[in-house]
């Protein structure tokens, strides 16, 4: 057993940001399954929303994001993170990451504006947001002395109290599988903090990288955490579309400076779904398009940003110029092939304002939790902001908490289980998961397609949960054993709600209630797929 201050899981904007507010004074665990720049921060290319020039203001940046959300935000949350937005964005500032300066704006930095927005407010580099923050950051983890990076390793489980019969149920630790050894090692913290992302790969077409499994989603509900409005899967309505082009996304900030979406023949369609056009929130223009490509079967539209200068597409676009280059695709004379992709979850674990969780000491940040900040439907550029404020009032009450007392901390026990016989059932089970969901939880829904998924769900999960008692766990088994348990909560969510709204439209149920509430699963003592 290894001890350690906070064990934080996930190395993208929300782990990093905790772990380096932390490691002045705790000795710090950063776990990641891959490397410390795998994850979807590193993808973000739009940037951050923050109320940053004199002609925006906090109660419009509020307001932007409560009419995104579709009336189920909470309004306490999202003032908290509205207000926090300039502080987070010079700490960033402050520690080194370069963003695209704009000597004619009053900040000093360029702002773009994207759907949703009211004003320009998206502060970015260049269209590669994430991957320099990610970068700038890292570098600081990578030297500091207190923080102990342990890469190529992947969470299994929470260790607490009730597991090991204690009177008082906390989270003591977790078991980490070491993918380069093989070998399970037990961790001890009094404080554990969840910051492991999304859950994209649960669908066939997503803009997310290949370590967004749900893995801290289905620990969390694992460890007996509330789960709510899993339903919400935000669809990127522009991904790129090409047979070599695997989950790149063409930022939302294209659309910002004037892209337009159009038809094959060129028709512009957009101003017959919304008034607001390419400039309407994701869910509207996702299912836009969705409505075009299968009214007209297409296999995808086109973003045409062709009429802006050369010039000025290659400075503010260098990431999507290039690739796109790549691929044949010259963006200032050509149209841009896209169709919506799985992109982001706005729910996850049920946290409070310091992003703690039901299990005391344990905590979860970013796309992971459920802090009622984005409702229905996330105002883009708004999830970056959200991991800074959440990894901040973690650390915050992480340092203003007593120090937890150390508890010895049973060793995997690894006794009555063999080598897998044929792994060939983890990779079609994963094909099998990601197809169905795609097909029956995608952007339009309907109760036939959710319980057709929901008796899928139950098969796989019986399936994969007895492969898991019998081998020896790997990281394919642990993805496919998380992506599962979060595939059900998606769908169990949905199932739930009888009703329209944000990112969930349901055939059946085409309008809203008048009042919003959310969707909250309870776990039960033992975890039946569909009965949450």
């Amino acid at each position: 057993m290894t001890s350690f201050d906070v064990i934080i899981v996930g190395s993208g904007l929300a782990g990093l940001t905790s772990a380096l507010k932390l490691a002045e004074k705790k000795r710090i665990a950063l776990i990641t399954k891959k490397s410390l720049m795998d994850g979807a921060t590193s993808w973000a290319q739009g940037g951050i929303a923050a109320v940053l020039a004199n002609d925006d203001s906090v109660e419009e940046h509020i307001r932007d994001t409560l009419l995104a959300g579709a009336g189920l935000c909470n309004e306490k949350i999202t003032r908290y993170v509205v207000e926090h937005g300039k502080a987070a964005i010079d700490w960033l500032i402050d520690e080194g990451v370069a963003f695209t300066k704009d000597d004619q704006n009053q900040t000093g930095y360029h702002l773009t504006r994207e759907g949703g927005h009211s004003h320009r407010r998206i502060i970015h580099a260049a269209d590669a947001t994430g991957k320099v923050v990610q970068q700038t950051l890292a570098q600081k983890v990578r030297s500091h002395p207190n923080i102990t990076l342990l890469e190529n390793h992947i969470a299994i489980d929470l260790i607490t109290g009730r597991k090991l019969g204690l009177d008082h149920n906390r989270c003591l630790g977790m078991y980490v599988l070491d993918t380069a050894s093989g070998k399970v090692k037990t961790f001890s913290a009094p404080h554990t903090l969840l910051a492991t992302g999304g859950a994209g790969k649960v669908y066939l077409y997503t803009t997310d990288p290949d370590v967004a499994t749900g893995d801290g989603i289905a620990i969390g509900w694992r460890a007996g955490c509330r789960v709510a409005n899993m339903e919400f899967i935000q669809f990127h309505p522009t991904c790129l579309y090409h047979p070599h082009a695997k989950s790149f996304l063409i930022t939302e900030a294209v659309r910002g400076e004037g892209g337009i979406l159009v038809l094959p023949d060129g028709t512009r369609f957009m101003p017959q779904h919304d008034e607001r056009a390419e400039l309407a929130p994701r869910d509207i223009v996702a299912r836009a398009i969705d409505f075009e490509m299968k009214k007209r079967g297409l296999d995808c539209v086109y973003l045409d940003i062709s009429h802006k200068p050369a010039d000025f597409l290659k400075e503010h676009f260098p990431t999507i110029y290039a690739r796109c280059l790549e691929l044949g695709i010259d963006i200032t004379k050509d149209p841009i092939p896209v169709v919506p992709a799985a992109h982001y979850s706005c729910g996850g674990i049920v946290v409070d304002q310091n992003a703690r969780t039901d299990l005391p000491g344990l905590y979860a940040v970013g796309e992971t939790a459920c802090t009622g900040l984005h409702g229905a439907n996330r105002l883009a550029s708004n999830s970056l902001l959200e991991c800074m404020v959440f990894a901040d009032a973690a650390a915050q009450d992480i340092l203003q908490s007593e120090p937890g007392e150390t508890i010895a901390l049973p060793e995997w026990d690894e006794s009555r289980v063999t080598d897998a016989d044929e792994e060939i059932v983890i990779s079609h089970n994963w094909d099998e998961l990601r197809r169905f969901m795609w097909d029956y939880v995608g952007i339009v829904r309907t109760d036939k397609r959710l319980q057709r998924a929901h008796h899928r769900i139950k098969l796989l999960y019986e399936e994969i949960n007895e492969y898991y008692r019998h081998f020896r766990v790997s990281n394919d088994l642990l993805e496919l054993r998380n992506l599962v348990v979060t595939a059900d909560l998606i769908v169990s969510c949905a199932m739930l709600r009888l009703e329209s709204r944000g990112l969930h439209f349901s055939r059946d149920y085409p309008l809203s209630f008048p009042s919003a509430h959310d969707t909250v699963l309870v776990p039960t003592k033992r975890y039946q797929p569909g009965l949450t």
